[in-house]
């Protein structure tokens, strides 16, 4: 059985990425899988001090032939979006923030990128610094992440899915936003469902779905997991940790 890395929801915080990877490192020469591929859940950006920096890292990374995928999160979708049109709000968002609201995060991926004070100044001079600072190929990149990653056995995405509905019908918002329904359903999907998004304080194995958000975002650790078919293990500096299914 083909083993398969991930990694949770960045938030650009670089170093933990940096440490993710070398975890992965050490685990394909310990196991002889070192054409594994790594697969990134989304939220590569805001909160974190170093969105500019985790954006960069993966682009290199793809560009010198690494086998990494990396999915789009909601926050990703943010910062496209603010590119795009400042006005424009994801209909994902709750209406009382922005994407520069504090609890979002985005003056973080901004001023990552030397845009200074964005979430104190007005919009427009702020979103022509920002168009200027973001170098186009980093914007090209976020615009083109896929939503999902399907494997035989894994559904790699960064949120979840609607339960109720075909891989085909999922629109782009419920992968990059759901919550509910999809964290309390039960019954098990054609796949293991491997995701982010809702912070935990650790990852966590629920036997139809593995949530590898372990809250990066929040001061938490950044989780990476090599799974095989439906079991996963943590990569801790111990090695490999087995993520034992829980019905809680």
């Amino acid at each position: 059985m083909r083993a398969i890395y991930a990694i949770g929801d960045i938030h650009g915080h670089l170093a933990l990425l940096e440490q993710a990877h070398a975890l992965i490192e050490r685990d394909r020469a310990d196991y002889g899988t070192p054409d594994a591929p790594v697969v990134h859940l989304g939220d590569l950006v805001d909160r974190g001090p170093e969105s500019r920096g985790v954006i960069d890292f993966l682009m290199r990374g793809i560009a010198a032939g690494q086998p990494w995928l990396v999915l789009k999160g909601n926050h990703d979708r943010m910062f496209a979006g603010f590119l795009a049109d400042p006005m424009a709000r994801d209909p994902g968002l709750r209406s009382e923030y922005s994407w520069l609201h504090p609890r979002i995060g985005g003056a973080a991926t901004l001023q990552s990128y030397g845009v200074a004070n964005p979430a104190d100044r007005p919009l427009a001079p702020v979103h022509a610094e920002a168009l200027a600072a973001v170098p186009p190929a980093h914007r090209a990149f976020l615009e083109g992440l896929p939503s999902h990653h399907l494997t035989g056995a894994q559904l790699f995405v960064h949120a979840g899915i609607h339960p109720e509905k075909p891989l085909s019908a999922q629109t782009e918002t419920e992968l990059c936003w759901i919550r509910e329904p999809f964290l309390s359903h039960r019954a098990d999907y054609p796949w293991l469902v491997v995701h982010g998004h809702t912070a935990l304080d650790a990852a966590t194995h629920y036997g139809n779905r593995l949530n590898l958000d372990s809250g990066a975002a929040y001061g938490g650790p950044l989780s990476a997991a090599v799974i095989t078919d439906r079991s996963a293990w943590a990569l801790t500096a111990r090695g490999r940790k087995a993520l034992v299914p829980t019905q809680s």
